[in-house]
């Protein structure tokens, strides 16, 4: 029998997100919601945000873009990504975000997979984005220079305000209606996700989606407190997480709206700026990843600032150890509650319920609305505390992956049931993450793929074979190469040249920062698959030795 909810399901909206956000008779406010963290003077308020983001749609129309084509955006947080991305959505167009990190050819493979008719790109970012546009056969007059503040026209490209009409033409505007089948069929983002293996794969959320897990996370956030959304003491947020990714997406932009938070945006995570902001702004909540609380806790600049102001911490995107979470709960007096989620379920599915005094390391109880089981290697159920790969269903399960049915197909049954690759146990209805069945590497949260690292270590001709796996040293996760070399290139190619190679093709959190080491073969099946479990084995070996060392 599969796990439900325990909690009353929710009547949850089916209609435009931006008729969610901004209902129908109700004046936006004046109070400044998205804040620079750099300078507080500089911000948008609801009503200034939805101006700019109707000015948006109705300029998108005026230049050709239609309904139901893909805007990308290429740039790091500011306080215009929610406008980009509320003025994309509401005109029932595709918004996509690509990571501020990419190389030309990580960009050229979202261009090309989403089609993007038009790209919206940051200053800093330009060189990047024309080289992958060209490669990818996108022109150059559908890109343009997007920040927070106006541009002189660079790199051949005119600033996103010059297609931008008046704010009265813009005051007129009215947003298309969407219907209730249409909420949940329309497309409004296609944030990418490693899935289980292969290249980033694009994820495909509905305007339903979105609100439902909205509907659902709010739900949550407040329900064992001594209040609600509506009575709830004052709430300021941090907001650091990349608003390329669904996480900050969910909170920053939308949820920010709904319940009328302020959130400091911060363009890039420093971690003595993000210390320096909870001290400035007296920040109440923060919604974090593990690699956050792992400096919290180790970092010595964590004391030299004041952060009593914190009294709630939400922890995803990645386990987080009861150890950790306790130690930090405690040397902050604050309450840290854990759920999980992935791209693929919107944002989150499990959470922890606010006002829970929680030391166990659960990820929580079912959402509202949502149901779950967890199979065996053998698709047979399992029992309560026995481990199993988790698979859920619910409204804010996305409708599939972006032009590729045969990995929508595998992942999502056509009863709705997402695979999800995690593997959990339940005890009483409260859920544990204790492994991942899918081969992908978290670093920093984000998603990597193996079958990704090892694609581009093969491009690298002294390489004959390669496999990549993620190695846990001092807590946290990276990126390891075993590499064969062919036999002319043994003793003469070096590591140093290897990370070269890879610096130039892939972005950051990609890196092999877990090492390279040669050896004589990859283990393989006779299919040519490689065994991940031995390689995974020799992973858990070297750690194990690196991590002695390192106490020593």
């Amino acid at each position: 029998m599969p796990f439900k909810s325990p909690f009353p399901d929710l009547d949850i909206p089916k209609c435009n997100l931006l008729d969610y956000l901004f209902p129908a008779g109700q004046t936006p406010s004046e109070t400044p919601i998205w804040i620079d963290a750099k300078d507080a003077n500089h911000n948008l308020t609801p009503r200034t945000l939805l101006q700019w983001s109707k000015r948006l749609a109705l300029g998108l129309d005026r230049i050709g873009s239609k309904p139901g084509e893909v805007v990308m955006i290429h740039t790091p947080n500011h306080i215009f990504v929610p406008v980009a991305y509320l003025g994309i959505v509401g005109s029932k167009r595709i918004f996509s975000g690509a990571n501020p990190a990419y190389t030309v050819s990580e960009m050229v493979h979202q261009i090309s997979n989403t089609q993007a008719s038009l790209l919206l790109v940051h200053p800093s970012l330009a060189e990047t984005a024309i080289a992958a546009a060209r490669k990818a056969g996108l022109p150059k007059e559908r890109i343009f220079l997007f920040s927070d503040t106006p541009n002189a026209s660079a790199e051949g490209l005119r600033d996103w305000r010059e297609f931008l009409p008046s704010t009265s033409e813009a005051d007129a505007y009215q947003f298309p209606h969407i219907s209730e089948r249409g909420s949940t069929m329309t497309t409004a983002t296609v944030n990418y996700s490693s899935g289980t293996t292969g290249l980033p794969k694009g994820v495909e959320v509905s305007h339903h989606n979105l609100i439902a897990n909205l509907d659902q996370t709010i739900y949550m956030r407040y329900l064992k407190k001594p209040w609600d959304a509506s009575n709830r003491p004052r709430e300021v947020w941090l907001g650091f997480l990349p608003l390329y990714h669904a996480y900050g997406q969910l909170y920053t932009i939308a949820m920010a709206q709904k319940l009328q938070i302020p959130v400091y945006i911060m363009k890039q995570f420093q971690y003595e700026e993000f210390l320096r902001a909870i001290q400035t702004y007296k920040i109440t909540h923060l919604q974090v990843a593990p690699p956050i609380m792992v400096m919290m806790s180790k970092r010595p600049e964590t004391k030299r600032y004041d952060l009593s102001s914190v009294t709630d911490i939400l922890c995803g995107a990645a386990p987080l150890s009861k150890e950790l979470q306790n130690e930090i709960s405690k040397r902050l007096d604050c309450e840290i509650v854990q759920g999980w989620g992935m791209t693929e379920v919107t944002c989150g599915a499990i959470h922890v319920p606010g006002g829970t005094i929680d030391d166990s390391g659960s990820v929580g109880q079912l959402d509202p609305n949502c149901e779950c089981t967890l199979l065996d290697d053998n698709g047979k159920e399992v029992g309560p505390g026995a481990p199993g790969e988790l698979y859920v269903r619910g409204p804010n399960i996305c409708i599939g992956y972006w032009r590729n049915p045969r990995e929508t197909k595998e992942s999502i049954s056509p009863d709705g049931w997402l695979k999800t690759g995690d593997v959990a146990v339940v005890k009483d209805g409260w859920f544990w993450i204790v492994d991942r069945k899918k081969e992908l590497i978290k670093v920093n949260a984000l998603q990597v793929a193996p079958a990704e690292l090892e694609a581009v270590l093969l491009e690298f001709d002294p390489i004959a074979d390669a496999a990549a796996v993620g190695i846990t040293l001092e807590g946290q996760e990276w990126p390891r190469a075993y590499v064969h070399l062919k036999d002319e290139f043994k003793g003469k190619t070096t590591e140093k040249e290897i990370h070269a190679h890879m610096k130039e093709k892939v972005a950051k959190h990609k890196q092999l920062v877990g090492g390279i080491v040669f050896v004589d073969e990859i283990p393989k099946l006779q299919s040519g698959k490689i065994v991940r479990k031995v390689v995974k084995d020799w992973a858990k070996r070297d750690a194990a030795g690196m991590n002695a060392k390192a106490k020593l």
